[in-house]
């Protein structure tokens, strides 16, 4: 409870902060989220967007399974090239894949694909790693996107709060998204 509270605390200092222009609330949002992930996910390991495209562009190394972890809704705006999706909060059973094959988690920020990467690996799952700021920060960095296998600009946002760590032009205008989940 104690955490609770201080993080609130904190957001609300945040909003203020950012209100007055005094702080840029995107980054101290990031640090909060990423705080966060590694928080309720300690023994998850985590790779960059950075780090998953130079992967993804090396054809030398074996390819990581990629697992959207976003909902149909967000999913069908955009992805991540060859990223096949998993309901948040699936039956890790489900996947029929190779124990030891590579597996990158990833939804809007990082927090359901981390519980996803938690449950892979109790399952037996040996290389799972998330990608942190998932596509919200890949798209920030200008790694490209699709839908129907055809590039696209756009993000679904989430909702309203969470869809501020979306840089303004990337956030797609879908319904609902402006309602807090």
């Amino acid at each position: 409870m104690r955490t609770k509270t201080i993080l609130f605390a904190l957001g609300l200092t945040i909003l203020v902060l950012a209100g007055a222009g005094l702080v840029r609330a995107q980054s101290i949002g990031w640090s909060l989220m990423n705080w966060k992930v590694r928080h309720d996910f300690p023994g998850v390991k985590r790779i960059t967007p950075a780090e998953t495209a130079a992967w993804l562009k090396d054809k030398n190394r074996p390819q990581p399974v990629l697992l959207d972890v976003r909902t149909q809704a967000e999913y069908d705006v955009s992805h991540i090239a060859g990223a096949r999706r998993i309901e948040p909060g699936a039956d890790v059973s489900a996947l029929k894949l190779p124990h030891d094959r590579p597996i990158v988690t990833y939804c809007s920020v990082g927090y359901r694909s981390g519980a996803l990467a938690k449950k892979l690996q109790e399952a037996g799952y040996k290389n799972v790693q998330n990608m942190s700021g998932s596509i919200f920060q890949w798209a920030n960095e200008g790694r490209p996107i699709e839908h129907d296998r055809h590039g696209v600009k756009k993000v679904h946002p989430y909702n309203g709060m969470w869809g501020k760590l979306l840089d303004a032009d990337l956030r797609a205008d879908v319904p609902d998204a402006g309602k807090e989940r």
